[in-house]
């Protein structure tokens, strides 16, 4: 007989503390095979639903009746207080109201596999460029500094335009818009007017570019492509949206792509047996990049959905006007889906993770956060055969207070 999930004793606070920053909680496995379906108290003080099996967070992910949208609604609820929650922040709402699926298809124009192919060898050029100057200093080194942290954000304001004199801005905004706890409300709230500003002057340029016919057909920006991009019903953006969308690139683009760079350097050296196969066979490239997408714990707080109607995952029913959060880190070690859940294997295929989501709100710009890592790790094991983690794995330590959780510093001697 189905019934709604666990009662009140049984709620617990999520995220769920790491061991370690390569370690994963221990709660995720109890949860999946114990409670899947579980009630858990977010950072806000509010209850929701978490999903921690596989196959229900893949469906909650692809079921229409579960939408981003919904998490506006008043009912809904926050993950973190105040102007710190983005998944109800100005430019959740913003997007929301433009429409999820209008707004992913006029970007994916521009996310082509021919376009972000086209940023490869600029990456390359960049990534050279960043070693050289990490190596001509005496090591060891901080990899998250050196590397992890610069070549996503220029990737990232090379695709916007923005000048690279602001990337250290950039760089600040995008800590506090995944900030939990790390920052105030009223903080958060400059960082929101700050954003806001500094993307109405940039898009205003851009406008201004275009109509002094100074722009150059087939070199033009993400944002400037927007300023002009109809949809199916002949509607462009409006500058709102474009400033949303800044924002939501930012993140996506930059914080999230640093995070993963490190902590799958992190893996690979943790082991260092698993460093030295890629050395011997750089065909591995490709899935060490996905396993090391896979087996990270640290890949944040999950996918939040509100629910519209009653959804049953198991025999558990998930009432309407409940908020749920999809654990895609924790169904990526799901022992019923993935041989060996909890080994780190570079040659796992197929490997159906979910750490970019699933369906219709899966990430947009995954193909570019795969490449990047795919360039990092091609041009580290070419220049630096002999890198080695330059502290135990123990010692690691994660950025406090983030949706994320990456490495405050990776140390490394090569």
């Amino acid at each position: 007989m189905p019934h709604v999930p666990h009662d009140e004793a049984a709620v617990r606070r999520y995220p769920f503390a790491q061991p370690a920053p390569l370690e994963a909680p221990g709660e995720w496995e109890v949860m999946r095979r114990e409670c899947p379906v579980a009630r858990v108290t977010l950072p806000s003080g509010d209850e929701a639903t978490l999903l921690t099996r596989y196959d229900d967070v893949r469906s909650a992910l692809s079921d229409p009746r579960l939408s981003r949208e919904g998490t506006a609604s008043e009912d809904a609820a926050r993950v973190s207080d105040g102007a710190g929650d983005i998944f109800n922040s100005p430019m959740a709402r913003t997007l929301n109201a433009v429409g999820q699926q209008r707004w992913r298809r006029l970007l994916n124009r521009w996310f082509t596999a021919k376009r972000v192919q086209a940023l490869r060898p600029d990456m390359e050029r960049v990534a050279e460029r960043l070693i050289d100057e990490m190596t001509a200093k005496p090591g060891p080194a901080d990899l998250v500094a050196g590397l992890a942290f610069p070549l996503p954000v220029y990737v990232i304001c090379a695709m916007l335009g923005v000048p690279e004199q602001d990337r250290d801005a950039f760089k600040g905004w995008s800590d506090m818009f995944l900030s939990m706890t790390k920052y105030s409300a009223d903080e958060m709230a400059t960082a929101q007017r700050e954003f806001a500003d500094y993307m109405t002057a940039l898009i205003a340029g851009k406008r201004a570019e275009l109509e002094a016919g100074r722009v150059v057909e087939g070199e033009e920006d993400l944002l400037t492509l927007l300023l002009t991009a109809q949809d199916g019903e002949g509607a462009v953006l409006p500058d709102e949206a474009l400033v949303a969308t800044g924002q939501a690139l930012l993140l996506a683009g930059h914080e999230t792509t640093a995070g993963f760079i490190a902590l799958m350097v992190a893996h690979l050296l943790s082991d260092r047996s698993r460093w030295e196969r890629l050395l011997a066979d750089r065909s591995l490239i490709r899935s060490a990049v996905e396993e090391s997408l896979r087996i990270d714990p640290s890949n944040g707080l999950g996918m939040v959905r509100y629910v519209h109607e009653d959804v049953q995952f198991g025999e558990d029913v998930v009432p309407k006007g409940t908020t749920v959060v999809c654990g895609m880190s924790a169904a990526n070690r799901d022992e019923n889906t993935f041989t060996d859940a909890h080994t780190m294997d570079l040659s796992r295929s197929p490997n159906p993770h979910l750490t970019f989501g699933a369906g219709p709100h899966s990430c947009l710009g995954q193909p570019l956060a795969r490449t990047e890592m795919q360039t990092a790790l091609e041009v580290l094991l070419r220049r630096l055969p002999g890198l080695e983690l330059a502290v135990d794995r123990t010692e690691l330590r994660q950025v406090d207070g983030l949706l994320t959780g990456p490495l405050h510093e990776l140390p490394v001697r090569w």
